[in-house]
């Protein structure tokens, strides 16, 4: 029988029915350590209690009503974020393409009304990832299926390469508006930006009077141990796009800029229907909460380097296994020596689940609430998986 739906993924055979903490169930009641989350989305792990409550104690009073009116809980969650970060003001949406969305427009009206509208290109980076709309496909630069056939290409981006400052210096032009980088690519194999690197893309924007944007989509909201992974390089952005973690599962996009940023964005510049809707500001501000709840993101620092040091022992007794290792806090990768999507099948039959990502990277990306038995769990499935190939 065909499918009626869009065949646009390769989805695995498993047949979910259920989540509980770090762990999936499927439909034939098999159990699986769950190190995908959702890539990256279910920060708190599946059906957290109070996710569970706060969405539940929403949805008995009101779910939608647009942004012709007043919206509970949108005010509480900015302010929340605002206070325990470098925004002073955020744009909430249902996704992180919006969001990369929004800060594109940002940064063209930023320059449009500081008397600079010939200012519109931004500077990206290869092996980034921003996204699937038709702007965002174009600032990225991962996978050629992305863009084949939906040419030409929206105008206004120049691709250069990660972590080289001179390539930057290079590329900027009388056009040059900004500067859009993930600190830490995620899709693109888990690259972290160097920390000195970020303060140069810093003091150059700073000189050329342009902005500095960082894509926190899959690499904030804690998963490096702080609330935003710009933190623990000691950078201010003006403008940050986050998803993800931020709904912990439910469809949930910010796009927080400094008050020097959002200059353009007033009163009908940019809009959403959904965006800020009830249920979604109930339930990222439950996230929100847990994230900044006592020794949480210490939690996660420490959990980490549990992680790290166990990734690293079973590259040192698989070196014909395990290239490298490589990430921050609980965003971290395996460069493998066999196949990732291979890898990642066998270690799907020793009951891991994670994500493949570019340059032959898996992803370990669990939950930020694990505990030491499930990192020890996972280390043992990781470890059965690589004797297959000795």
């Amino acid at each position: 029988m065909v499918s009626s739906v869009l065949p646009v993924y390769n989805r695995s055979k498993l047949v979910i029915d259920r989540g509980e903490g770090a762990y999936l169930y499927t439909t034939d009641g098999r159990r699986y350590l769950d190190f995908v989350s959702g890539i990256a989305v279910n920060c708190l792990g599946h059906c957290h209690p109070k996710l569970v409550e706060a969405l539940n104690k929403q949805a008995n009073k009101l779910w939608q009503i647009s942004n012709l009116y007043q919206i509970p809980g949108l005010t509480e969650l900015a302010e929340k974020i605002t206070s325990n970060s470098f925004a002073d003001t955020i744009f909430f949406c249902n996704s992180g393409a919006e969001a990369v969305e929004c800060c594109i427009k940002t940064v063209r009206k930023y320059h449009d009304v500081t008397g600079n509208p010939n200012k519109f290109r931004i500077i990206t980076f290869e092996g980034a990832f921003h996204g699937r709309t038709l702007a965002a496909i174009w600032a990225s630069k991962r996978d050629p299926m992305m863009q084949e056939g939906f040419g030409p290409p929206v105008e206004g981006f120049d691709n250069i390469p990660f972590n080289d400052i001179e390539a930057v210096k290079n590329a900027i032009t009388d056009e040059t508006a900004a500067i859009l980088i993930e600190p830490i690519q995620g899709d693109g194999g888990i690259r972290p930006a160097d920390r000195e690197y970020l303060k140069q893309l810093r003091a150059v924007a700073d000189e050329h009077g342009i902005l500095l944007c960082f894509d926190e989509i899959q690499c904030g909201m804690g998963r490096t141990g702080t609330l935003f992974a710009h933190e623990i390089y000691g950078v201010t952005p003006d403008i940050v796009t986050s998803a993800k973690g931020i709904g912990g599962g439910f469809p949930l996009g910010a796009c927080l800029m400094s008050e020097k940023a959002a200059k353009g964005m007033t009163l009908g510049t940019h809009g959403s229907t959904y965006g800020g809707n009830p249920l979604a500001m109930a339930v990222g501000e439950a996230v929100v909460d847990e994230l900044l709840s006592d020794g949480f993101l210490d939690n996660v620092k420490k959990l980490s380097a549990t992680l790290r040091k166990g990734l690293d022992e079973l590259k040192t007794k698989y070196p014909s296994v395990i290239k490298e290792v490589r990430g921050e806090g609980l965003l971290l990768g395996l460069v493998l020596i066999p196949s990732n999507k291979e890898f990642m099948c066998k270690l799907e039959e020793n009951g891991l689940l994670a994500p493949p990502a570019s340059d032959n990277v898996l992803r370990m990306l669990p939950p930020l609430n694990i505990n030491e038995g499930h990192i020890n769990e996972a280390l043992e499935a990781l470890d059965k998986t690589c004797k297959e190939y000795i």
